[in-house]
């Protein structure tokens, strides 16, 4: 099981961010972040993300409401990238920080939109 929920995790990072952020990451991650980075790619993408029910595009949408909620600005850069990689547009990415000013507070929207703005550009232009 703990194998199988490995490999799920690692196809689900690979998807949202490719080799870089996927089994790559755990390679380079040092012995003192190695099993995090492991517990991270069998339990939260592995058994979360690669549960039935939702897709990864509405899970994106939800992780990004929940860490604006938690002001988590770094992990909202990580996670605008892979919600684009899920299939989410621009246009829905702003919609999620529009509708967190209203849930989350303006000041968490404010940081929301200056962490995700300069990703979204610089993913437009490649």
């Amino acid at each position: 099981m703990e194998d199988e929920l490995y490999a799920t995790g690692i196809a689900i990072r690979e998807q949202m961010w490719g080799p870089d952020g996927a089994q790559n990451k755990v390679e380079r991650a040092s012995d003192f972040q190695r099993d995090l980075e492991e517990m991270v790619t069998r339990y939260c993408f592995g058994a979360t993300w690669g549960r039935e029910g939702l897709t990864h595009a509405e899970r994106s949408m939800l992780t990004l409401g929940m860490l604006i909620a938690l002001g988590r600005s770094h992990e909202i850069g990580v996670h605008v990238v892979g919600a684009i990689n899920n299939g989410l547009t621009r246009a829905q990415i702003k919609e999620i920080l529009l509708h967190s000013a209203v849930y989350c507070g303006i000041p968490a929207s404010v940081d929301a939109f200056r962490t995700a703005e300069p990703i979204l550009d610089e993913l437009e232009a490649k």
